[in-house]
C-alpha cells in the first residue's frame, strides 16, 4: 500500500489517498486519539469513486464521529480502472431493458453483478491486509452499503469482518440467495419502500434467507436517493454495538 496524499477536513478527520498495486482507495481516520479504533469498509455503487466521493466521505465523517476509521477502494471497471467490455455490455443491456420498461433477465443480472463479486471481493481482502496492521487501526470490522451480492460474500468468506450494514437497493443474482444462507454475521438492512429500481419482494425474500441469528429490516417510505437522514443514526448505533 502507497499513500499517495493526505489532508485534514475541517472535523479534525484525516483522509489520505492509496493505491494497493492498480487499486485506488481512501482511508480516513478519527482526530488523533490515544488508542486504535475499529473499521468499517465503506461500499458504494460501481459508479466510481470520484463521482460517489461526496456521499461517501459525508458518511466517513459520520463514522469518524462515532470514533471509527473507515476506507473505500474503486471497484474494478470503475473510474479510473481499466474498462471490463463484458460489463459494459451488461449495463448497457440494463439500461435498455428499464428504459423499454420491460423486466431485468436473470442472464443480464448475472452478467452484471457475479464477475463483479469475484474481482471485487479479493481485492477488498487485500485492502483488509493492508490497513489493519497499521498503528491508528484496531479492529474489528465492519461493512457498509454498497452492492449487496458484494457485501453478501465477504460476509461468508471474511472472518475479519464481524457485522455488516446492507441497502437491499442492488439487483441480486439468484445464486446470492443460496450465499445469503451461510451469513452467521449480525446485519442491519436497509429497504427503501418505493425505490423504483428495485424488487421490493426479492429484497424481502433476501432478507429471509439470512441465515443471520440476529438480522434486522429496516424500511422506511421513499425512493433510491430517498434514505432519512435518521437512518443513518441506526446503523452507527448497529455498528458501536458490534465494533465496540
Amino acid at each position: 500500500m502507497h499513500f499517495t496524499s493526505e489532508q485534514r477536513l475541517d472535523d479534525g478527520v484525516l483522509e489520505r489517498e492509496f493505491t494497493l498495486g492498480e487499486i485506488p482507495g481512501i482511508l480516513w481516520t478519527p482526530a488523533p486519539a490515544c488508542a486504535p479504533v475499529p473499521l468499517i469498509l465503506l461500499g458504494h455503487p460501481p459508479l466510481g469513486l470520484r463521482k460517489m466521493y461526496p456521499r461517501l466521505v459525508a458518511r466517513a465523517r459520520h463514522c469518524a464521529a462515532e470514533g471509527f476509521a473507515t476506507a473505500t477502494i474503486e471497484l474494478p471497471g470503475s473510474g479510473d480502472r481499466p474498462r471490463w467490455p463484458a460489463a459494459e455490455q451488461a449495463r448497457a443491456d440494463l439500461r435498455r431493458a428499464m428504459e423499454a420498461g420491460e423486466p431485468v433477465s436473470d442472464e443480464v443480472v448475472d452478467a452484471l453483478i457475479l464477475p463483479l463479486v469475484e474481482k471485487a471481493v479479493p481485492e477488498w481482502q487485500a485492502t483488509l491486509d493492508a490497513l489493519l496492521p497499521l498503528p491508528e487501526i484496531g479492529g474489528p470490522v465492519g461493512y457498509s452499503g454498497g452492492v449487496i451480492s458484494i457485501g453478501i460474500r465477504l460476509a461468508v468468506v471474511e472472518p475479519r469482518i464481524v457485522a455488516a450494514g446492507f441497502f437491499a437497493g442492488s439487483f441480486v443474482p439468484r445464486t446470492m440467495f443460496q450465499e445469503a444462507r451461510q451469513v452467521t454475521i449480525p446485519l442491519h438492512v436497509l429497504l427503501q419502500w418505493d425505490d423504483e429500481g428495485n424488487d421490493r419482494q426479492a429484497a424481502l425474500d433476501l432478507f429471509d434467507a439470512f441465515g443471520s441469528k440476529e438480522k434486522s429490516l429496516h424500511a422506511n417510505m421513499g425512493g433510491h436517493t430517498g434514505v432519512p437522514q435518521f437512518a443513518g443514526d441506526g446503523a452507527a448505533q448497529f455498528f458501536t454495538r458490534h465494533l465496540k
